[in-house]
């Protein structure tokens, strides 16, 4: 059953994630969708589409079989994190050698993002079971969606945070 929910969510993820790309401009730049779709191409704006489509898939999991795991909380905003991590990490280290992005690269680093956090969900789903971790994945999972909000309308001047087209 594990294996089965983690391949939907890799599948669920790519899909409504690729979607949310363009869901901002079609939504004619309304400040609610900004919340949780890209404003612009930063990179920052970008890991929503990791972010929301697997939280939301989460939530769903937790209420069909996650009750059953003591670590889900934990390792599922774990993998979020991880997720994002091996996204920004892929992206700056292909630009860095080559010099510039390229969509096709731009679009293997989401998906060896989702991969990364799936797979690192797969395998460590069921051990642990430490309460003040799933509290920590909690309240990580609550800073990142106050940092998305935060960010997308006052992003810092950081290169993560920068619109390459603006």
């Amino acid at each position: 059953m594990k294996l089965k929910y983690h391949i939907i969510g890799f599948i669920f993820v790519l899909i409504i994630g690729s979607a949310m790309h363009f869901v901002y401009e079609l939504s004619g730049k309304n400040p609610i969708v900004a919340l949780f779709a890209p404003v612009n191409e930063s990179t920052w704006e970008h890991l929503k589409l990791l972010f929301y489509p697997m939280l939301a898939f989460n939530i769903i999991e937790y209420f069909i079989y996650g009750k059953d795991y003591e670590n889900f909380v934990a390792v599922k905003a774990t993998a979020l994190i991880i997720g994002m991590f091996a996204i920004t990490a892929s992206f700056y280290t292909y630009t860095g050698i080559i010099g510039k992005n390229f969509l096709a690269a731009d679009i293997l680093t989401f998906v060896i993002g989702i991969a990364a956090a799936f797979i690192y969900s797969y395998y460590k789903l069921g051990n642990g079971n430490s309460t003040t971790a799933n509290i920590i994945g909690i309240v990580l999972i609550i800073v990142f969606i106050f940092m998305f909000t935060i960010f997308t309308s006052s992003p810092p001047q950081l290169q993560i945070f920068a619109d390459p087209l603006a």
